[in-house]
């Protein structure tokens, strides 16, 4: 299986001060106490998978139900995204790719007031920046990312009554999707069954789906109704929609989907058990696991669970799955990572792996 990153490290941004993670595995199951990190740990990956588009901050915060009632979007950006609210720091988030070398974003508040330009060095080909770098910052917020040598700016700050964005002209690194409990988009799940089934790969998510619903016969993308969704055949006179199945069923379909549309990418998955029975984390964890083999993609996903956690070890191979647990000790936070006899000790054992 796809495993594109091994290594992820982070800064100043959200509960982490600092945080390193090593030995990742194509799949990655993220446990620990409330504030530990595990949502942020995914929207820093989020972020980063954006090459320096500053319009995923707002989708973060989007994530957490940060923007919209009445919330000024730019104010919770400026405060909620740097470690105690400290945004004269600057946000670091770094990952080792296979196959593209280390990525490293940095996020900090303020943007220049104009345009910088580069002046040539003395004496060699490396450019520096000359003294209009150094005027006074106006609000918002500017990102970096590198990758190599290459290197891509943009920013984002409000601008009358809206937002103004500037978006780097670097291609996307990789791509991502992030999941989160009870929040999705019909149309875009139907737009996803659409290419799946392009693809002549529409069974994975029936199959998929017939965990929870063994008469289901077919899934169909269909706008009848006047707004495309996803419909299923469970034998009777007509469709019907899938959310109106259960939210077990939605909650595998949109990982299924989110799977397929990210080949050679991550997906991010918020509370995965959300939704689902104990009684069958073992199926839906073989699934992701296809799914992930079939199309490359590398999954990172949280549970406060101990038997999603159990599950996971029953489906998987230590080559394939690790389980990692986020800690906070005082200002400290550090990933402990189970190796394959240390998970089936501390599973037997029920110590505490939430």
């Amino acid at each position: 299986m796809c495993r594109p990153f091994t290594r992820v490290e982070i800064r100043n941004f959200r509960a982490f001060r600092g945080l390193e993670v090593d030995d990742l595995a194509p799949v990655n199951l993220f446990t620990g106490c409330n504030n530990a990190g595990k949502t942020s740990l995914l929207e820093a990956l989020f972020l980063l998978s954006g090459g320096g588009n500053p319009e995923l901050a707002t989708n973060v915060n989007v994530v957490r139900g940060l923007v919209g009632n009445g919330v000024n979007p730019m104010a919770v950006l400026w405060n909620e995204l740097f470690t105690n609210l400290d945004a004269g720091k600057t946000i670091e988030i770094a990952a080792r790719h296979q196959s593209l070398g280390k990525l490293t974003l940095e996020v900090k508040s303020g943007i220049p007031n104009a345009v910088e330009t580069i002046a040539p060095a003395h004496g060699n080909d490396i450019p520096v920046p000359d003294a209009t770098t150094n005027l006074p910052k106006e609000r918002g917020l500017s990102f970096s990312f590198r990758r190599g040598s290459e290197r891509s700016q943009g920013h984002i700050r409000l601008k009358g009554p809206g937002i103004e964005v500037s978006r780097p002209a670097a291609d996307v690194p990789f791509p991502a999707a992030i999941l989160v409990a009870r929040s999705g988009d019909v149309h875009e799940d139907a737009v996803r069954l659409g290419k799946l089934r392009r693809q002549k790969r529409g069974d994975l998510l029936l199959n998929a789906l017939r965990i929870v619903e063994p008469k289901l016969r077919s899934v169909e993308d269909n706008s009848a109704s006047g707004w495309p969704m996803i419909w299923g055949d469970v034998g009777l006179s007509e469709l019907v929609p899938l959310p109106v199945m259960g939210e077990g069923m939605t909650r595998i379909a949109r990982i299924v989907l989110a799977v397929s549309a990210t080949p050679n990418g991550v997906v991010l998955i918020d509370e995965i058990e959300n939704g689902l029975h104990h009684s069958v984390l073992t199926d839906v964890w073989q699934v992701v696991e296809r799914a992930a083999s079939q199309f490359g993609t590398q999954v990172f996903a949280t549970t406060h669970s101990l038997e999603c956690v159990q599950a996971a070890h029953r489906a998987l191979s230590h080559e394939v799955f690790r389980l990692h647990r986020l800690e906070v000790d005082g200002e400290e936070n550090r990933c402990v990572t189970y190796g394959a006899e240390e998970m089936l000790g501390t599973i037997d054992h029920d110590l505490e792996v939430r």
